[in-house]
């Protein structure tokens, strides 16, 4: 895998190593599984992966900004954002911490 950035390809090559299936076969799987993703997100459904975090979309209004340049007031449409929440477990490991995990999952 690289060091700096997780790609698609780093990821089909870690569901290769791990499950085994052929490289075409694991491109696949990993496709797929963003495709579902993002027509979830499409579609305005929240996307929640166990122990990883939550992906939802955000409706943003119409608001007033300023230009920069010049100080004119400008209208920003009004738009949807993608925010991502990540989960306590997700924000443990980040942090160095061994994370709780319910008794059911130890």
């Amino acid at each position: 895998m690289t060091t700096d950035t997780l790609t698609r390809a780093d990821l089909t090559e870690a569901v290769f190593q791990a499950v085994g299936l052929s490289r075409h076969e694991s491109a696949q799987m990993v496709e797929d599984i963003l495709q579902e993703i993002c027509s979830a997100l499409a579609a305005g459904e929240p996307v929640k992966l166990s122990s990883f975090g939550t992906f939802a979309l955000r409706e943003k209004a119409q608001r007033m900004g300023r230009n920069p340049k010049t100080g004119d007031e400008v209208p920003i449409a009004p738009r949807r954002v993608l925010v991502f929440r990540p989960s306590h477990v997700l924000k443990a490991v980040i942090n160095g911490e061994a994370p709780q995990l319910p008794a059911d999952r130890a």
